[in-house]
């Protein structure tokens, strides 16, 4: 079976961007993703849903979840969705004020909106702590805490924080500095639980040199993190892991070879690696291996990718929702694809 695609949502007039997706226990999908004027012109923004329930074959008109925001107010950034383990969906998204000097990713605050209705209807946001952009989804870890995580700029290069709850968002953590060094430029984590305290990082390096994808590991529930190690996915930007139902580890992101930046120059191609627990574990490169399937590629000459989200069917189907420009020419949509784990290895 190879890669089927599926139109999930396309505006003629707004720039629609950054997804994620979550599966409810009834079997629907449920897409969030933030429309704008231009990824470069962010004068408008609201986040918007949309639902199918026919496994991301066909998708619901969308709707907002926040009101619109417009210069010089606030605008929004990316979302992200997960399902509780009580039942309930959470949304976490960055909001960030408008100032001069460009962004102002130290102050930008998160919120987090809930339901408990399957995604009919949603709670007001609800602020959070963590400063910084691009959080990741809420992570929910097998003894109940919760993480939030986020980048912003400190001592003069990109670093990646978080904040942890062990009473559901009550109370937060001080933040906890998960990667941090002047070397790079450390950003858009994704966590990922494997248990018994252990939580494995993947970071974004965001020098624009087509660096590997960095790791790092706490064994203590997130409180503390190890070195940078590097992980064999060259050019890694936004990756966004999570374990398979066989224990493989699944792991999407947009490649970004590095060389001359700007839209159409560096942002084509859109993959996904399948790698495993020993690999994540492992103390070099040297010790960690990868398959990385092509999933998509945008041939716009304004091309602009591969931010993401996905979920597995209990039948073993993977879901993937991203953005992409390609023939919309100068606006971002919003698709998905469906593929089998054996399509990274014949039967």
């Amino acid at each position: 079976m190879a890669v089927q695609k599926y139109f999930i949502s396309r505006d003629p007039v707004l720039y629609e961007a950054w997804p994620d997706v979550a599966l409810t226990p009834g079997g629907k999908l449920i897409a969030v993703f933030n429309e704008c004027t231009h990824h470069s012109d962010r004068s408008y923004t609201r986040i918007m849903l949309t639902e199918s329930t026919d496994r991301g074959r066909t998708w619901s008109a969308k709707r907002p979840l926040t009101p619109a925001a417009r210069k010089p107010e606030c605008y929004y950034n990316c979302p992200r969705i997960t399902l509780l383990r009580d039942g309930r969906l959470v949304i976490i998204f960055d909001r960030m004020e408008w100032g001069a000097g460009g962004e102002q990713t130290q102050t930008a605050e998160n919120y987090l909106c809930f339901s408990s209705d399957d995604g009919a209807t949603w709670s007001e946001p609800v602020k959070t702590p963590l400063l910084g952009i691009v959080p990741d989804k809420l992570l929910e870890l097998d003894n109940g805490r919760w993480i939030i995580s986020a980048h912003h700029a400190q001592d003069g290069a990109l670093a990646q924080f978080l904040r942890w709850s062990d009473d559901q968002g009550k109370s937060w953590s001080e933040p906890v500095t998960v990667a941090k060094d002047p070397a790079f430029q450390l950003c858009e984590v994704s966590l990922l639980p494997l248990g018994n305290g252990v939580i494995a990082a993947f970071l974004r390096e965001n020098s624009g040199r087509g660096l590997d994808c960095k790791k790092t590991l706490s064994f203590d529930n997130g409180e503390s993190w190890g070195p940078l190690i590097d992980f064999p996915l060259p050019g890694c930007h936004r990756p966004v892991a999570g374990m398979l139902q066989d224990g493989s580890i699944l792991i999407t992101y947009r490649f970004h070879q590095g060389g001359m930046g700007g839209f159409g120059n560096s942002t084509q191609n859109f993959f996904a690696a399948l790698t495993d627990r020993d690999s994540v574990l492992s103390s070099s490169r040297w010790e960690a291996r990868a398959r990385i399937l092509p999933i998509d590629y945008d041939r716009s000459s304004h091309a602009d990718l591969g931010y993401s989200g996905w979920v597995q069917f209990p039948d073993g189907e993977i879901y993937i929702v991203y953005y992409i420009v390609d023939d919309a020419v100068d606006r971002g949509q919003i698709r998905g694809c469906s593929l089998q784990p054996s399509d990274f290895f014949l039967p």
